[in-house]
């Protein structure tokens, strides 16, 4: 017998709440009780409401229920604003689903980041550095130097809807500008949607690709159909006049082709001075989306790992070498750093972008990390320092391997707090001693936490 779906009530209530406190994630949380209007069967219940900040009253909506909690989004602030509230700085926040944290002060939002990733290592393991970093900042608002913008055409109203999708939701929220987005890219939206509104196959364009090189910029048209020749001459002349590369993909990543400049490689640069390295990338490579974090997150891992000429360096889930090539610089000609990364593609465009900086010292191995590579010949040698900046599901495999390699200095860099707080605790048993750590304003205005954490072996285990 089948079960019919349990139907959402089709308008929730609203109530006050008295903020208490907040979530992980940036969210007020609030408890059933402290309120005549709330219903007796639910004091005690908790909610999470979107956009209250600790210590105000505010009226919510709720917006989703289940038996052990609600959430809500704030619709009216009855008390005086929190002090760290601030006016939001780009008109479509509180509908689209970009930024969720625009309405608290940038150093609320660093305080809030720091604390999840403390609340995180010691409620999973127990742990905590013996030295809190200063947090690394972004200095620009306009940070981001890629996006993916939806686009859809409505045939029935005749409207072709540009934009980013709203929280928790496949809906599009048309923008004309986006603040957190390089000014060169958030200023040409509104162009770019003329553009793609003037196409004959408009209704066949998916969502288009934003990505910028220190001083290149690409567009990449991801279409369903296949586009005319007039089509594809318009969005052509749009990118010589705009002086941009031009990228099609009609199909998966393996199709992308080049359009301005047939002959030209495709490939975007950015360059980091410090260490006098400069990288080629793909317009659909992983890099990092704020380039002044990037650099001071690169500068901060080589002084943690305190790096000297003729060291042996691994370097895993290291991509197109970000960190690697930086690295090869510290150990110098008479050292060597072994990268390991699973993608292919990717482990050839970090040796393509060793060789172009002259870096023989670094070398590159493909392999999926989240197998067995004990019988690789680069996971039998030893290393001096690791450097670990896996995906959001951490390195649990990597790190029962770890002793095996018996480095002294470890840097884990991170973008999810949990997964760091697990691996470490791993390494707390193999004998490695949190020494410091720090929070990396990579994603301003998000509740995205990014960290760097440094472990030594403690003498003992050595």
């Amino acid at each position: 017998m089948k079960h019919k779906a349990k139907q959402r009530p089709a308008q929730y209530p609203t109530y006050t709440f008295h903020i208490e406190a907040f979530s992980h994630e940036g969210r007020g949380i609030a408890h059933y009780g402290t309120h005549p209007d709330h219903p007796k069967e639910k004091h005690g219940k908790k909610v999470f409401i979107r956009y209250a900040l600790v210590g105000e009253t505010v009226q919510a909506k709720i917006t989703n229920q289940t038996s052990r909690l609600e959430e809500a989004d704030m619709v009216k602030l009855e008390s005086d604003a929190a002090l760290e509230r601030v006016e939001p700085i780009c008109p479509h926040f509180g509908v689209c689903g970009g930024c969720s944290l625009q309405h608290i002060h940038p150093d609320e939002q660093i305080r809030l980041k720091q604390n999840v990733l403390q609340s995180h290592l010691q409620h999973f393991a127990g742990l905590q550095p013996e030295q809190w970093l200063d947090p690394i900042r972004s200095e620009k608002i306009d940070y981001r130097r890629r996006a993916r913008v939806g686009v859809r055409y409505l045939a029935k109203q005749n409207r072709l809807v540009m934009g980013f999708r709203e929280h928790h939701s496949n809906q599009l929220t048309a923008i004309q500008q986006c603040r957190v987005l390089d000014q060169i890219l958030s200023d040409s939206l509104v162009e770019l949607k003329k553009l793609l509104e003037s196409l004959t196959g408009k209704a066949h364009i998916g969502h288009i690709e934003l990505a910028m090189g220190d001083t290149e910029v690409a567009l990449l048209i991801r279409h369903l159909g296949e586009l005319n020749v007039s089509d594809v001459n318009q969005l052509r002349q749009f990118a010589l006049l705009k002086d941009w590369q031009l990228y099609l993909q009609p199909k998966g990543a393996d199709s992308v082709y080049r359009v301005d400049d047939a002959q030209a490689p495709m490939r975007l640069h950015y360059s980091l001075d410090e260490f006098a390295i400069k990288f080629a990338f793909s317009p659909l490579d992983f890099t990092q989306v704020n380039s002044g974090v990037n650099a001071k997150m690169i500068q901060l891992a080589c002084e943690l790992l305190q790096l000297q000429d003729g060291e042996r360096v691994l370097d895993l889930f290291c991509g197109l070498g970000n960190f690697s090539l930086p690295l090869a610089r510290c150990v110098g000609e008479t050292g060597q750093v072994v990268g390991v990364e699973a993608s292919d593609e990717m482990v050839q465009r970090a040796t393509d972008n060793a060789k172009a900086n002259q870096l023989s010292q670094a070398v590159f191995f493909s392999q999926d990390l989240t197998k067995d590579f004990s019988h690789h010949s680069w996971a039998k040698q030893g290393f001096d320092a690791l450097l670990i900046d896996p995906p959001r599901s951490g390195a649990f495999e990597v790190m029962q391997y770890v002793p095996n390699f018996g480095a002294k200095r470890i840097v884990y860099v991170s973008c999810n707090p949990s997964t760091l707080a697990r691996d470490a605790g791993v390494l707390a048993q193999y004998g490695y001693r949190l020494k410091k750590a720090a929070v990396m304003d990579m994603f301003t205005h998000t509740e995205h936490v990014e960290s760097i954490a440094l472990f030594e072996k403690t003498e003992q285990a050595v």
